[in-house]
């Protein structure tokens, strides 16, 4: 399915739509049940197809997640994670505790996001993390698929996060609400 999109004359109004729009656009048929996108402050946001890379990488750190954490946490991938009525994102994976219902899964109770990015770096370095900060995600991760370096957020504000770094295949990975799991790329081949 070809999705036509446009781009906004900057300092026109536009007309935001909601979460619970966009859930009757799907049910009537007005958008495609299998269409990828995100909702972002009202706006409707495609999202590109994934490459094999993003599939493969995906699937092993899935495996690596359902294998390595503790029943003290959950994983969800690829959830609708509303952060408020006018929006939700889309990430790779969530990792929360395992005291939070799926239905009270917030920006404040997420301890981690996983974003896989191959040919949507440069959007899940720029815009997304500070979406995901201004709604209290504690920690982001954005994994570039072809270095396998890990772009690590950490401590929201408002308006972004105040530390950012990146990781190597080789360093360990651990995010701080989740002490005691440690993630190496390097294991990925």
């Amino acid at each position: 399915m070809t999705v036509h999109v446009t781009q906004a004359a900057e300092g026109l109004p536009r007309r935001p739509f909601t979460i619970a729009d966009v859930e009757r656009m799907v049910e009537i048929g007005v958008i495609g049940r299998d269409e990828r996108f995100e909702l972002i402050g009202g706006e409707i946001v495609p999202m590109s197809p994934k490459g094999i890379r993003h599939e493969r990488l995906k699937q092993w750190l899935a495996t690596w997640l359902y294998t390595n954490l503790t029943p003290d946490y959950q994983v969800i991938p690829e959830t609708t994670f509303r952060l408020s009525d006018d929006t939700y994102l889309q990430p790779d994976f969530i990792v929360y505790g395992k005291d939070t219902d799926l239905a009270d899964l917030r920006g404040d109770t997420c301890l981690l996001a996983i974003e896989i990015a191959d040919s949507s770096l440069a959007y899940d370095l720029g815009h997304k993390p500070a979406i995901y900060a201004g709604f209290g995600v504690r920690e982001m991760w954005v994994i570039d698929v072809r270095s396998l370096q890990t772009h690590v957020h950490r401590d929201p504000t408002p308006t972004g996060y105040r530390t950012v770094f990146q990781r190597s295949p080789e360093d360990r990975l651990t995010a701080l609400a989740i002490p005691g799991h440690v993630l190496m790329l390097a294991g990925y081949a």
